[in-house]
């Protein structure tokens, strides 16, 4: 029987060469908001949650529903800050996780003046070592449509390795069906 999340005590923050990587806190829907409201059009493709212009509001409501689930940990969602500037960057985090089998899955945007820079690539390198060293996992996947080159160049400069493609497993934001990539890192081969 494996130990309730719960009860589970872990670091909220952590950093990596250029990022504070933490979990959300009240307030931080306004940040969001900004860098959603800049992004939104190469978000819309990929990211539910970006087809339309949400409020500040809004933002600031999913902010908070999503500290509340980092804090039952039902959901690890992360926020990236510049760590000299204190601008946020983007999201990430850990998401649709088994405790048990201690399998993570890491989701992922960024702002789009931020891209290009390697800073993705950083933060699931720092997020990977996270959940290795504080979660214990065996096993990390990145999960992404198989037209999205941009999310799986990150995934592939981060080590991971491509398992396979989940043929029509997705829907896309049009309503098509779409591939589905899924790379892994996994204990005792890739780490």
């Amino acid at each position: 029987m494996s130990e309730n999340p719960i009860l589970i005590s872990f670091p909220e923050s952590f950093e990596t060469e250029r990022l504070l990587i933490r979990a959300p806190q009240w307030g931080d829907g306004i940040f969001c908001n900004e860098a959603i409201g800049e992004s939104l059009e190469q978000l819309k493709p990929w990211m539910p949650f970006a087809q339309t212009m949400p409020t500040v509001e809004q933002s600031e409501a999913y902010v908070r529903k999503a500290r509340l689930s980092f804090l039952e940990r039902s959901d690890l969602p992360l926020h990236l800050f510049d760590k000299q500037t204190g601008e946020f960057v983007g999201s990430s985090g850990l998401h649709r996780f088994d405790w048990d089998v201690r399998r993570f899955e890491i989701g992922y945007w960024l702002r789009t003046s931020r891209s290009g820079q390697g800073l993705m690539t950083e933060a699931v390198n720092g997020i990977t070592g996270f959940a290795i060293q504080e979660l214990k996992a065996s096993r990390i996947e990145i999960r992404c449509n198989e037209m999205n080159r941009a999310s799986a160049r990150v995934a592939e400069r981060a080590g991971f390795t491509l398992e396979g493609i989940l043929r029509k497993s997705a829907r896309e934001q049009t309503g098509e069906l779409a591939n589905a990539c899924v790379y892994a890192k996994v204990k005792g081969y890739e780490f």
